[in-house]
């Protein structure tokens, strides 16, 4: 069957005990289509990262029902959840989560040996000259600028071959002319491979770029709307 990338209906997640208890999503109901590019936006504290985290699996809601390519990730046991989100889900943040110990193309190949891929190291070198990095790949993150950090960041999210890639704020630590360049790489490599993009920014401009902009307010989807062509 031809699923959406994703699907949440009714999802609602609480943090926090008593008087300190704080609503962080409420009843949201989304679908993304497969191939879909969706930009998520709203004011801080809206529930936009929140809602990328549930999507990821890497938080699980109060209440409702999360499915990325038909998986209810709700049945899943926290190890089936990690193998499921290391074959189909890429992540990028704005903080680049690299491993200081590892090489660019050591941290590239590391979910692909975690998958058991026989030709880790050969993918990750493929993945690292896609994003202009294959002169870069001995170097050690420190030896790298933060906009090369961050290409090494999606060259690892890609790696996997995955049909959907979340990306956080992933501009959010560069300058202007570098975050443009990742957003170009962001916006072409996931077309590539057919896969579904699920971007969060405060970025007015990149939103637009998205065939569509979800607008949270207050832990709710408030708008859901195409972006005109």
């Amino acid at each position: 069957m031809n699923f959406p990338a994703v699907a949440m209906r009714g999802v609602d997640l609480s943090l926090g005990r008593g008087a300190a208890r704080v609503h962080i999503l409420r009843d949201v109901g989304l679908t993304i289509a497969r191939g879909e590019a969706v930009g998520i936006v709203g004011a801080s504290g809206s529930g936009k990262s929140t809602l990328l985290m549930i999507m990821a699996g890497l938080e699980r809601p109060d209440r409702g029902d999360v499915r990325v390519d038909g998986v209810a990730l709700g049945t899943l046991s926290e190890d089936a959840l990690a193998r499921f989100r290391g074959a189909r889900i890429g992540i990028v943040f704005q903080s680049f989560h690299l491993i200081p110990t590892m090489t660019a193309l050591e941290n590239v190949a590391a979910p692909l040996e975690l998958a058991g891929a026989r030709d880790a190291f050969a993918r990750a070198r493929e993945e690292l000259a896609l994003v202009g990095l294959a002169e870069r790949a001995s170097h050690y993150p420190a030896q790298l600028s933060g906009g090369e950090q961050q290409r090494v960041a999606l060259a690892r999210a890609l790696a996997p071959k995955p049909s959907l890639l979340i990306a956080d704020e992933p501009t959010g630590n560069l300058d202007e002319a570098t975050g443009r360049a990742i957003m170009d790489l962001m916006f072409e490599l996931p077309a590539r491979l057919g896969a579904t993009l699920a971007l969060v920014t405060h970025d007015a401009a990149l939103a637009a770029r998205c065939d569509r902009v979800i607008r949270m307010r207050s832990g709710m989807v408030e708008d859901a709307a195409l972006v005109p062509a």
